[in-house]
């Protein structure tokens, strides 16, 4: 479906969801904080005049925000890009402004929590003032949770659709600029937009803007001539629903007089020229959704991006963790002995602590910086959101719309924002299910671990057993949907996919390094503190002798025992050996610290290249040939199974306390243990068998 048609459908749907859903109201709920620090709940309150963006997905509502802001929130051309309350400050001329980029939405009539959200940060202080009796219309003043102005960005392209929620925005006493892009679109599609016309017709200014390039035209002045101005006089907003008037005629009848008003507007600003076409954007649709090479065409795109991030990352990763493990950890060692502190525990924790685990952050920076801007690609050019309706059936199979799919490919990237786009999806029931699936997409942190595995075991084939682990990730997400549907969720429903499906454009190369710095910063702040502290706790834990034995200092170490007692549990599949099983422990912090783990454990440098393993490639294939007997490939494969399913880092299990409670997180953490186990398990012995 090309796009939602807002107003007169949402008169037939319920308007709340059920009171004995238990878990509504924890999923409905606003963030307390995003994860890029973007404040979830209210506006600013400090003084300054507050600036509202509100618009329909894919207007270049949060390309706008930055533009204006200079911020990095996280944009892309599909739905639900931004599911929380992104704050900025806009500077023109000697004024600061707060700006505030509130969720997508289709109108101010709520069907899931994003759009809950924008409609009660748009309307709550007016119905205040209207229930105080401020008739005048006159604002009560700058304060916590006050909008001083709204602007509304509607689509040149789209002109009709988008209008339906700035015609919902004017019927409030709200202050009003309406900001109009994509206007190069509408001019390809023979389309042309008469702003004087747009803004006599709805009474409010209305500026044609491009923010993808940055060019925000006379909106700055404009916007600070309406702040000081306040409201022009505009049209009489649409009446409300007569009391008398059952509450479905009435919400029919408010909507049929705003679809009029909307196309009068549209009648008297706009005008095409030339008959109308198929564009290429729909011939290209009849390929990429369609429902046999829609998928063929979703693979070998996913298959191309796995092959690029695994081979182009591998020289860079190579030059920084030789500069690493070279230059500065000698460095470091000349210092400390010129200090005469030399083969002390304070050069270990420097050097084997601190230089190793902020050398291992930095060999991943190019394989996430890759990944980050390959997806940055994906989604700018419009096609992520093709992969929903490709994926659409499936989805529906385990009672999730297509549009579910949207937050999972997030999770490929990194399972914690994908946690929190699940807010897109309209049902409680449904938001549960994404979100005890989304720790089966298998995140980037994961992609280091599988790169040097596959190239330790598989050699020139790694690329392919990487991409291989992409593919079960999606299948374990729908067979494990499966499993939840007819076990804990047997009451969830199936709805048809509705979705706006963007333009296909050209990424912009600004754009999609302001994508890309966003997440890989954010990967850098987080992730990045998770594995120094980890390979910190991890080498003091292998100083601290807890066994007899001298002979191996790691293996009898605090950390070699707590890992040994564990290892018997994974021996049914394949890999019960402590160097592995203490990976696994580690993974559960960082994902990413499973490869500094097993670098110190084996007291051997981290591989310059992960591709070609040296010596730690040697220790793991000599410990996988022991724990397997011999069966080294399914014992592998094992590992790699049980890597990809068991359970999330822990900043991942934060994200779904926050949206599901802690109930439904410790059933998600035993239900991904125990899959992800009993496949390693099945992997092994069906393996052995046929080895």
């Amino acid at each position: 479906m090309r796009s939602r048609p807002p107003g007169a459908e949402r008169a037939a749907e319920p308007a709340a969801e059920p009171a004995a859903e238990p878990v509504a109201e924890r999923v409905a709920r606003p963030a307390a904080r995003g994860c890029h620090g973007d404040a979830a709940g209210d506006v600013p309150g400090d003084g300054r005049p507050v600036v509202a963006l509100v618009g329909s997905p894919n207007v270049g509502k949060s390309s706008l925000f930055n533009a204006v802001t200079g911020a990095r929130r996280t944009v892309g051309n599909w739905a639900g890009t931004s599911v929380e309350v992104g704050t900025g400050s806009w500077r023109t001329g000697d004024r600061e402004l707060a700006v505030v980029d509130l969720p997508g939405a289709y109108s101010l009539d709520p069907l899931s929590p994003d759009e809950r959200l924008t409609r009660d940060l748009l309307v709550r202080d007016t119905e205040a003032e209207a229930s105080a009796g401020a008739g005048t219309g006159a604002r009560t003043g700058t304060g916590a949770g006050h909008l001083d102005l709204v602007v509304v960005v509607v689509s040149a392209a789209d002109l009709a659709r988008t209008l339906y929620l700035a015609v919902q925005v004017l019927e409030h006493p709200l202050p009003v600029v309406l900001a109009v892009t994509m206007g190069d679109v509408a001019t390809r599609r023979g389309i042309h937009l008469d702003a004087e016309a747009l803004s006599e017709e709805l009474g409010v200014p209305v500026v044609p803007v491009d923010p993808r390039r940055g060019r925000t035209g006379e909106l700055a002045s404009v916007v600070l001539q309406v702040l000081d101005a306040g409201q022009p006089p505009r049209p009489a907003p649409v009446p409300g629903p007569s009391p008398e008037a059952p509450c479905g005629d009435a919400d029919l009848a408010a909507a049929d007089r705003r679809f009029t008003r909307i196309a009068a507007a549209v009648g008297a600003a706009t005008h095409r020229s030339g008959g109308s076409r198929t564009g290429w954007s729909d011939r290209v649709d009849q390929v990429a959704t369609h429902p046999v090479a829609g998928p063929v065409v979703f693979l070998a795109v996913m298959w191309v991006v796995f092959q690029l991030t695994t081979r182009v990352a591998a020289p860079v990763q190579g030059f920084l963790d030789g500069l690493v493990s070279g230059p500065v950890s000698s460095g470091a060692r000349w210092v400390f002995g010129a200090l005469g502190l030399g083969g002390g525990a304070v050069e270990g924790l420097v050097v084997d602590g601190l230089v190793a685990g902020v050398g291992m952050v930095l060999t991943f920076v190019p394989l996430m910086t890759i990944m980050f801007s390959l997806l940055a690609v994906l989604e700018d050019s419009g096609y992520l959101a093709r992969a929903a309706v490709v994926t659409d059936r499936l989805m529906r199979a385990v009672g999730l719309p297509g549009k579910a799919f949207l937050p999972l490919i997030v999770g490929f990237g990194c399972n914690v924002p994908a946690v929190s786009a699940t807010r897109v999806l309209p049902d409680a029931r449904q938001r549960l299910l994404t979100v005890l699936l989304v720790p089966f997409t298998s995140c980037s942190a994961r992609l280091t671990v599988y790169v040097l595995v596959a190239s330790t075991f598989f050699g020139r084939h790694a690329g392919d057993v990487v991409f291989g682990m992409y593919v079960l990730s999606i299948v374990m997400v729908i067979l494990t949907g499966l499993l939840l549907r007819s076990t804990l969720l047997r009451r969830l429903g199936t709805e048809d996919l509705v979705l706006d499906l963007p333009r296909y454009q050209l990424p912009l190369p600004r754009l999609l390094v302001a994508v890309t710095w966003t997440r890989l910063s954010a990967f850098l702040r987080t992730a990045g503190g998770i594995i120094v502290a980890s390979v910190v706790v991890i080498w003091a834990l292998s100083t601290v002798q807890v066994g007899g034995d001298r002979s191996e200092p790691v293996r009898n170490s605090a950390y070699g025992t707590i890992a040994a007692a564990a290892s018997p549990l994974f021996a049914p599949a394949g890999f019960g050996d402590w160097h592995a099983t203490g990976a696994l422990m580690v993974g559960f912090v960082a994902k990413e610290a499973v490869v500094a783990s097993w670098a110190q454990t084996y007291a051997t440098s981290e591989p310059a290249d992960l591709r070609r393993p040296g010596g730690l490639g040697d220790s793991l294939r000599a410990d996988f040939e022991r724990s397997s007997g011999g069966h080294v490939v399914p014992a592998v494969l094992a590992f790699l199974v049980f890597l990809l399913g068991y359970t999330p880092c822990v900043a991942t299990l934060a994200a779904q306390r926050r949206e599901i409670g802690t109930r439904w997180t410790l059933v998600g953490i035993g239900l991904q243990f125990v899959l992800a186990w009993t496949l390693a398990v099945a992997v092994f012995q069906i393996g052995r068998l046929i080895t």
